[in-house]
């Protein structure tokens, strides 16, 4: 059911005060000539939109952007790009809206002035950055942000913004079902709301009472419902009220008083549909027959049920219409109608299974949220270390002229210079190599979540097509294909013999996967010695690339093979398939709507590079695709790498 957020708050808002508060500010705007001032009230004017139109909202936060880069005024050129997060959570672009906030985030910490004004914008970032984390559901990073960012606020003593972190946080831990932490925010949120007399403090109330109910003490859960309902009467919020309604049929229902819980959720009916709360009201509905079925009560279930999912239906909530077609199919199935048991069975079925495969598309987005997240966390955390080498370096510089200046003197600054300039090269091309290292080994890094995604799809297609015996031992075999890559992962470098291991495993698991739609061979010269060496995981993405867009959709029985062989003291890995192209699979993929962009072979030309400069010798890649009179029989890929040694 719906959480109680503290968002819910601004929907009250008058507009004709907000048009009132935008025109006063355009105003004042066409009066300024001072460009510090004209970048304040642009980002106001945009922070004024959040409530109604959030592509305007963007627009005047890319003017506040534009004109405070020109200006360089770091301050409002963090808030603007807050305004452009903020816009984008309201538009439902996850992806971009972090990206701001990370920006915005990054830009406050560099800024060495910590004034008031730098402080709660590098707060806003963090909060911001934690209610993106929070509406993905990955509450232990929105904690994370939500406490730096109640860190700073209680820092500089804003209680208004205090309190409405502390509501946040106990969100978070409730979602988490840590009842005891999401209390004790709360009350913290309350005992600043009630010195402040906030209007929120309904909600607050209502979300204390919620976490009473949870740990039984129907008592003080009784306390909070009522001081809620005191101040709903002082302070009218219609889907507040709902939600406490509906709170409190809930507190009847766990105590047992079936009468007064119905009598509670049908007055949640009645404030839902004054406020035209389809989602709501459909809510309020399914929790009645969800009773009544209890009650053994199959008529009247069936009533609230269907009303539950006319609403749903309109408002294309799956979630609503999965659980009012269970509740139809068990309350038909009671009355022994097996005929619309069944017809309701099946069509929970199916809107059960279209809302698995809408939550595995959402995990999807969250993990690409989290990744992309991690990935320019980490970038940063480098870029840092980074230069603080580089300082520690300039500072040692320093330290060492005045320490030859002041022995040697003036006659023997030349020959010092000279002999301080050779050792700092030898070091600069020691670092420049450990750099090319670390760079290789982080390219590397990301090979590894991109595997494990694509080998976590296949399991997940795998799991629905196959049964579960078939499952256990196609599990099995990618525990072990897992075993060898994190081993390999420590690597710079492992032997052949090795890669060949982990290749054999992964085709083996693609053959039970695909039910041996194709035959494979590997095989390596004998001119290739035991210690010989490759970067683990360079193979694997061209081979994935025959199965999947090569043989797999190719009618007639497909052969891969791999080989290792030495030719001018370069080596020389091939992989051969009799697939249908990579012209006509590319033309296959672009015309599929769910088609993305592989980071797969732009990575592998990374990490050729690093190879080439470190090794100073080529490093190349080329595909080619197989023809015999002009028909395409396959596609071969084929990789030139300097001969290493394992150390």
């Amino acid at each position: 059911m719906k959480k109680l957020h503290f968002l819910l708050l601004f929907t009250t808002t008058i507009s004709w005060s907000q048009n009132k508060a935008i025109d006063s500010l355009v105003a004042v705007m066409g009066k300024t000539k001072n460009d510090i001032d004209r970048c304040t009230i642009l980002n106001a004017i945009s922070d004024e939109y959040k409530y109604s139109d959030p592509k305007l909202m963007i627009q005047y936060a890319n003017s506040a952007l534009e004109l405070s880069k020109k200006i360089n005024h770091q301050v409002a050129q963090g808030n603007a790009l807050l305004n452009l997060g903020n816009a984008n959570i309201i538009l439902g672009d996850y992806t971009k809206s972090i990206n701001y906030f990370i920006d915005a985030q990054q830009l406050f910490e560099t800024i060495s002035n910590k004034n008031i004004d730098v402080k709660k914008g590098l707060a806003k970032a963090y909060g911001s950055i934690g209610i993106v984390f929070s509406e993905q559901s990955n509450y232990a990073k929105a904690l994370s942000f939500h406490l730096k960012s109640v860190k700073i606020y209680e820092q500089i003593n804003d209680k208004e913004k205090c309190a409405k972190l502390y509501n946040n946080i106990g969100v978070a831990y409730k979602s988490q079902q840590n009842y005891f932490k999401a209390l004790e925010y709360f009350v913290k949120a309350q005992k600043l709301q009630e010195q402040s007399k906030n209007n929120a403090l309904s909600i607050t109330y209502t979300n204390i009472a919620t976490i009473y109910v949870k740990q039984k003490n129907f008592v003080k859960a009784d306390e909070y419902f009522k001081k809620a309902k005191k101040l709903f009467e002082i302070f009218p919020n219609e889907r507040a009220l709902g939600e406490w309604y509906n709170n409190m049929g809930t507190f009847y229902k766990e105590q047992n008083q079936y009468d007064n819980a119905i009598a509670s959720w049908q007055q949640a009916v009645s404030v839902f549909t004054n406020i035209d709360d389809k989602f709501g009201v459909a809510d309020t509905y399914l929790l009645i027959s969800e009773l009544q079925l209890q009650q053994n009560k199959p008529n009247d279930a069936i009533v609230n049920a269907n009303k539950a999912l006319v609403l749903a239906n309109k408002t294309q909530v799956l979630e609503q219409k999965v659980l009012a077609e269970k509740v139809l199919s068990d309350s038909y199935a009671k009355q022994n109608n097996t005929t619309l048991a069944l017809q309701h069975f099946k069509a929970y079925s199916v809107a059960k299974d279209s809302l698995v495969n809408e939550e595995i598309i959402r995990k999807s987005v969250e993990e690409e949220l989290n990744f992309d997240y991690e990935k320019r966390a980490a970038l940063q955390q480098k870029e840092l270390e980074k230069k603080d080498v580089l300082l520690k370096e300039q500072h040692k510089r320093n330290t060492l002229q005045l320490i030859f200046a002041g022995l040697f003197g003036l006659l023997l600054f030349g020959i010092a210079f000279l002999i301080y300039n050779r050792m700092q090269l030898k070091k600069n091309l020691t670092l420049q190599k450990e750099l090319a290292q670390y760079e290789q080994k982080a390219l590397h890094l990301q090979m590894n979540p991109h595997f494990v995604f694509n080998c976590l799809g296949s399991i997940s297609s795998f799991i629905v097509q196959n049964g579960t015996d078939t499952a256990v031992k196609y599990l099995s075999k990618f525990s072990k294909l897992m075993r060898l890559t994190l081993e390999y992962s420590k690597e710079n470098l492992i032997p052949i013999d090795r890669e060949i291991e982990s290749l054999q495993n992964y085709l083996e698991l693609e053959q039970l996967r695909f039910n041996n739609k194709f035959s494979f061979s590997i095989s390596k010269s004998n001119d290739i010695e035991d210690d010989m060496a490759l970067p683990p995981l360079l193979l694997q993405p061209f081979v994935e690339n025959a199965i999947i867009h090569g043989v797999i959709p190719k009618k007639e029985m497909g052969t891969i093979a791999i080989h290792f062989t030495i030719e001018k003291e370069i080596l020389i890995c091939t992989i051969e398939d009799n697939g249908i192209g990579f012209q006509n699979s590319k033309a296959q993929k672009e015309n599929l709507v769910t088609a993305h962009k592989s980071m797969a072979i732009d990575i592998t030309q990374k990490r050729l590079e690093m190879i080439k400069s470190t090794t100073k010798v080529d490093a190349s890649l080329t595909i080619e695709e197989l023809k015999n009179n002009e028909i395409v029989t396959g596609t071969k890929v084929t990789l030139r790498l300097p001969i290493q040694y394992v150390k």
